[in-house]
């Protein structure tokens, strides 16, 4: 009887090679357990830096530390087998220079053993993208709407509804692809925009509230499980684990004050 064959994690090239061909599945993940439940269906798990308002109440994510990415992307590494596992780059981190990128980069791949960073920014993020490519670290780009730079933009505000600032998201798009960046996602522009983009890079593009014409999607976990009040417009919702969780709660709490909790079956004896 032959040994099961182990499982291998799904690389760097073998995303690049999906451009084109079936669609990427993509979720974000913050922890150990929820991780090792997307590991089984998604191609590549981001540790995003949207944990910072869905796991610490931040407003926006400009808040999120180095440390911080670090903590969940080893946490996020140690609950899966399969998945590709990519760590966002916290904003301040890679912005002032590609040698500044490249320190804080080699930590969290070295300290978290992941297999990918991500960064926001296009052609002006193109130098640095390079420079860690060139440098042995595999780099997904983020362009459309950039939650590091909402201060900037006036808040999170769909990209591409003027038609002469397609020209720019496209140049960004060809920018990052000819940096060497494996994939790139593209959120919050408007369908034909991202559409466009999809086909004219040689990249996987990956879209949240983008096209379904792009190469894979990605959505955060907590919003299509239901657990965001407010979800934005471009959020299918797959459950209600809020109301779920929130109705557990409430039984516990009752049980505990009935002193129906614990009953004999959770009482040692």
């Amino acid at each position: 009887m032959s040994a099961q064959a182990p499982i291998r994690r799904i690389t760097v090239p073998q995303i690049r090679a999906r451009k084109g061909g079936e669609p990427i599945v993509s979720l974000t993940s913050y922890h150990s357990h929820t991780a090792a439940i997307v590991d089984k269906y998604a191609d590549f798990i981001l540790v995003g830096d949207s944990l910072g308002m869905v796991m610490h109440g931040m407003e926006s994510t400009v808040g999120v530390t180095l440390d911080m990415m670090i903590t969940h992307g080893k946490a996020v590494v140690r609950g899966t087998k399969r998945a590709l596992i990519v760590v966002d780059m916290p904003f301040g981190t890679y912005e002032e220079s590609p040698q500044m990128a490249f320190r804080n980069a080699a930590r969290i791949m070295t300290e978290t053993m992941c297999q990918a960073v991500k960064l926001e920014g296009g052609a002006r993020m193109a130098e640095t993208i390079r420079y860690l490519v060139d440098r042995g670290i595999p780099v997904m780009a983020h362009i459309g709407l950039t939650p590091q730079s909402t201060n900037v933009m006036g808040g999170f505000k769909t990209q591409g509804r003027d038609e002469a600032t397609w020209a720019h998201h496209i140049d960004d798009a060809k920018a990052v692809t000819e940096a060497g960046a494996f994939a790139v996602v593209v959120e919050g522009v408007v369908e034909p925009l991202a559409r466009e983009i999809t086909a004219q890079i040689e990249i996987p593009t990956i879209g949240i509230g983008a096209s379904a014409d792009c190469d894979g999607q990605i959505l955060v976990l907590e919003d299509m499980l239901g657990l965001n009040p407010r979800p934005p417009k471009f959020v299918k919702v797959y459950g209600e684990l809020g109301g779920m969780i929130e109705r557990a709660v409430s039984a516990y709490a009752d049980e505990v004050k009935s002193r129906a909790f614990p009953s004999d079956d959770q009482t040692y004896r």
